[in-house]
């Protein structure tokens, strides 16, 4: 089933926010998986749709939706599908979404629900317009006009996350908390009602979402393990198959999973990807712990 993708040419307005376009054509259905990945998932479809996603619970959704923080794989049948696809860091996901990041995570809410009519209307645009390029102009706006600076994140926990980050999942949850000059259980506390996951589930999303990139690029697992901070290489086998469902030769091969490296590239991506503009994350830039 062929995959059509594109990257907007410049950054979202807002820090934490990417996105990509999907177009998705084929004859029948393809059953596939959404691979998690340390942001919230916004799809916003405008076009053809004929996809569904099934959650924890084994309830099926379709159509414009946010999937919070995934704990693992969750299965979709996706016929054909015409969407932007934006991720939110959770630093900012509550900020323009609205959405109480406490929800059970891997949630997943339809667009209707959060947003009202103002859904409907951005889906109808998205249809008119008639390039990739206004498309993702058209969206920035909207996510910009929806933040909200009375709804961000505790600048304490923002800084958490983003240290998460930096470390590559790498860091330590009783030395993060001894750089902020909290304890241990009011960081676990306070980071896990802001972000719906407790730091070390956070950071094990993190290290995981790097170390499988790693293995679509085609580096062995053994390599892998060792330069991703794994204790050893069935550490990584555990972590993959508890948020793939699958061994890591596989889960390297995951449709959705090599789409997602295509059209979100990696600091470690060494292939050129298509209609793509790279620029640093999160991760390369230095953060200084607020006071």
């Amino acid at each position: 089933m062929p995959w059509d993708i594109a990257r907007p040419a410049r950054p979202p307005a807002l820090r934490g926010v990417d996105m990509a376009g999907f177009h998705v054509h084929g004859d029948g259905p393809e059953q596939v998986r959404v691979i998690p990945h340390p942001a919230v998932t916004v799809i916003v479809e405008f076009g053809e749709c004929g996809f569904d996603v099934r959650d924890s619970t084994g309830r099926s959704h379709s159509g414009s939706l946010t999937l919070g923080l995934a704990r693992t794989a969750l299965p979709v049948r996706v016929h054909a599908v015409e969407c932007v696809q934006i991720r939110l860091e959770p630093i900012v996901a509550q900020a323009i979404l609205g959405l109480p990041l406490t929800e059970p995570s891997g949630t997943i809410i339809g667009l209707d629900d959060l947003w009202g009519r103002e859904a409907g209307w951005l889906r109808e645009r998205l249809h008119e317009t008639p390039n990739w390029p206004d498309r993702f102009a058209l969206v920035d706006t909207a996510l910009s006009a929806r933040f909200r600076h009375d709804h961000r994140l505790d600048p304490e926990v923002a800084w958490a996350w983003r240290r998460i980050k930096l470390s590559r999942g790498r860091l330590r949850v009783e030395h993060l908390a001894a750089e902020l000059g909290w304890s241990r259980q009011r960081l676990w506390s306070r980071f896990g009602t802001r972000i719906g996951l407790t730091p070390k589930r956070a950071a094990k999303l993190v290290r995981f979402d790097h170390a499988v990139h790693r293995l679509v690029q085609g580096h062995p697992p053994s390599r892998v393990a060792a330069e991703t901070g794994y204790a050893d290489q069935s550490h990584l086998h555990r972590d993959i198959r508890e948020f793939t469902g699958t061994v890591p030769t596989s889960a390297a091969t995951e449709p959705w999973l090599t789409i997602d490296d295509r059209a979100w590239p990696s600091t470690m991506a060494t292939s050129p990807v298509r209609h793509s503009s790279h620029r640093p994350d999160s991760q390369e830039r230095g953060e200084r712990m607020p006071r």
